[in-house]
């Protein structure tokens, strides 16, 4: 039996149906069903509902990690599981730990934190290496000046040797640097 890939998107809670980071979100949860994986997010609003909502237009699966946290929220209506946890700091991790690849989408400081512990965990081989695409160019100034550092002197960590984020334009360009991501680590 072949085993469900699930990526995890990175997103913010901002954007509602009608703005165009909500359309990209969308579109983006669609073609990665479409190349039959499954997508799992932070299971809110914004761009976790409408990523999670692409996906379910598409026939695919989704996960969202909620946490008691957040006491007001509820899951959104597109998510198929309901991972349930107690804090921030477990809905992070857990997000992580269900991936088989990350998208990071334009977002705050929440996607901010989410992009950086994903990035983090595979420089230092917390985990291993996954696909990673930062969607658009909003996350391109922060990636230029992180591997400023990260590659600016001799180290081991493994962004000194290849880029871990890749950057995609377009929501089919990422599912397709996912796929190709994913079938190299067979």
């Amino acid at each position: 039996m072949k085993k469900e890939l699930i990526i995890s998107v990175f997103g913010s809670s901002r954007p509602r149906e009608g703005d165009s980071e909500y359309a990209a979100a969308r579109a983006l949860g669609n073609a990665l069903a479409k190349k039959g994986l499954a997508v799992c997010t932070g299971g809110y609003g914004g761009t976790m509902e409408a990523v999670s909502r692409g996906a379910k237009d598409a026939g695919g699966k989704t996960y969202g990690v909620t946490a008691e946290f957040f006491t007001a929220a509820k899951a959104n209506e597109w998510v198929d599981v309901e991972v349930r946890v107690k804090t921030w700091q477990e809905r992070l991790f857990e997000i992580i730990r269900l991936a088989d690849g990350f998208v990071a989408c334009k977002g705050g400081t929440g996607t901010l934190a989410e992009l950086a512990v994903a990035w983090e965990m595979m420089n230092k081989a917390v985990i291993g290496a996954k696909p990673f695409v930062a969607l658009g160019e909003f996350w391109q100034p922060i990636l230029k000046c992180v591997r400023e550092v990260e590659t600016g002197q001799k180290n081991p960590w493994a962004e000194a040797n290849a880029q871990i984020v890749r950057t995609a334009a377009a929501e089919e360009e990422a599912a397709e640097i996912l796929v190709s991501g994913l079938a190299g680590q067979e």
